[in-house]
């Protein structure tokens, strides 16, 4: 297991989620400029975000970078533009047996596959980041089929979300930039050796906000409902 690439990202997520309310809502000042990370073009509030699978880093684009570099658009190389939806997943929960085999030490992480390798990932929030596990490929197999929903996980910028702490038993298709920003949450809040009470209440307020949150397919969810951009 190592740290994430991406862990200057993931300070700048934390920043941003600690300065927000547990509504949503700003809670300082006026929020600073946003500028597109590949061309420095001032950025609406709702703008995109494209994955570097080179480094593992999300940037913020306007809307002409979201088309240039996104390869499925124009043939960018290593950039993917992340989707939007967010769906609670309904079908037949993780049970404790399944998680077991899958090797993740802690009840919350996120799951995603590589489009190149077919390799999944498993990534749980600690206080040093996003930490790693390989679940078993016929493990995995078992997940996929506890719910048909899972058979439209995109590849690389999609994640499976669970959420097991506290006797809950949640699960979501997510963009990655919003594991992120839970990840960011838990690196920013965390105290001791069990986390706090601070962190948890933060983890809850990011799952409820996701149920508020009325996300079913990549064109018809608010993108400030519920995350914050690296």
């Amino acid at each position: 297991m190592t740290g994430p690439p991406a862990a200057p990202r993931l300070r700048a997520v934390a920043r941003r989620a600690t300065a927000r309310t547990p509504g949503g809502a700003a809670s300082g000042g006026p929020a600073a400029e946003e500028r597109c990370d590949l061309c420095a073009e001032r950025l609406a509030p709702d703008h995109r975000h494209l994955l570097d699978l080179l480094t593992d880093a999300v940037s913020c684009a306007c809307r002409p970078c979201s088309l240039l570099f996104d390869r499925h658009e124009a043939g960018g190389a290593h950039y993917r533009l992340l989707p939007q939806r967010r769906l609670r997943l309904t079908g037949t929960p993780i049970d404790d047996h399944l998680w077991a085999g899958l090797g993740v030490p802690v009840d919350l992480a996120f799951f995603t596959r590589s489009a190149e390798s077919g390799q999944v990932i498993a990534r749980y929030p600690s206080p040093l980041g996003t930490l790693r596990a390989h679940p078993d490929p016929a493990v995995w197999q078992e997940v996929l089929a506890t719910d048909p929903a899972l058979g439209g996980l995109a590849d690389d910028v999609e994640a499976l979300l669970v959420h097991r702490a506290a006797d809950r038993r949640e699960q979501w298709l997510l963009p990655l930039d919003d594991c992120y920003r839970l990840a960011a949450l838990v690196r920013a809040h965390w105290k001791g050796l069990g986390g706090g009470t601070e962190v948890w209440q933060h983890v809850e307020t990011f799952f409820r906000n996701l149920d508020a949150a009325p996300a079913t397919d990549d064109h018809s969810t608010p993108q400030e409902a519920s995350w914050v951009s690296p």
